[in-house]
């Protein structure tokens, strides 16, 4: 009796190490250094006087990350003159899904004009540690690198003149105000990533 409790506890804690991957609420993000559409590395040190960082999982090929693309745009636009730019990273496998590779990255980001960075997960490094499973799945990081907010960016995928409640904006206000968002996680909708 006394093994057959052992192991289901131990069951139990290898399930949630399982499900804790990833970072969650509260915690420190580290840094990265990932290849932009413009050949550059970029870290997130390398912007200055930003008061947070707008983490956007994303891609060329999912539906709900190309739905996304222009709210996206939208929010660098207002935001990042306040302090918080919105940071898009493609964390597919090219081998897995083609139309995420690198140069296809440099087309779509030239056909939509993206104003902000798009950077490529090469190797898929940087995802896993997010925790990121979906296309967009959005991390919200005040200027210490705190996560602050996980999720998706507002309640409607498909519809933008549908939105009712936009969660990011929302935490990002909270963040202004100096307080904690509140939810500070939602479920992401969108595509699985892509990986071998």
């Amino acid at each position: 009796m006394k093994n057959l409790i052992f192991f289901t506890l131990l069951l139990g804690t290898l399930s949630f190490t399982f499900l804790a991957d990833g970072y969650k609420v509260g915690d420190k993000a580290a840094d990265f250094k990932l290849k932009n559409i413009d050949g550059k590395m970029i870290s997130l040190s390398d912007f200055e006087g930003a008061k947070g960082y707008i983490i956007t999982f994303t891609c060329n090929h999912c539906p709900y990350a190309v739905m996304y693309e222009d709210r996206l745009i939208e929010l660098h636009n207002k935001y990042a003159p306040l302090g918080y730019p919105v940071v898009a990273i493609n964390p597919n496998d090219p081998s897995v899904q083609p139309a995420d590779g690198y140069e296809e990255m440099i087309v779509r980001a030239e056909e939509k004009n993206f104003p902000f960075v798009y950077l490529f997960d090469d190797g898929q490094k940087v995802y896993p540690n997010y925790g990121a499973t979906k296309t967009p799945h959005v991390f919200l990081l005040d200027k210490d690198m705190t996560v602050k907010y996980i999720g998706a960016i507002d309640d409607s995928p498909r519809d933008a003149d549908a939105v009712e409640v936009k969660y990011l904006e929302n935490a990002i206000a909270s963040l202004q105000k100096g307080e904690n968002p509140n939810p500070s996680t939602t479920k992401a909708i969108g595509c699985s990533i892509k990986s071998k």
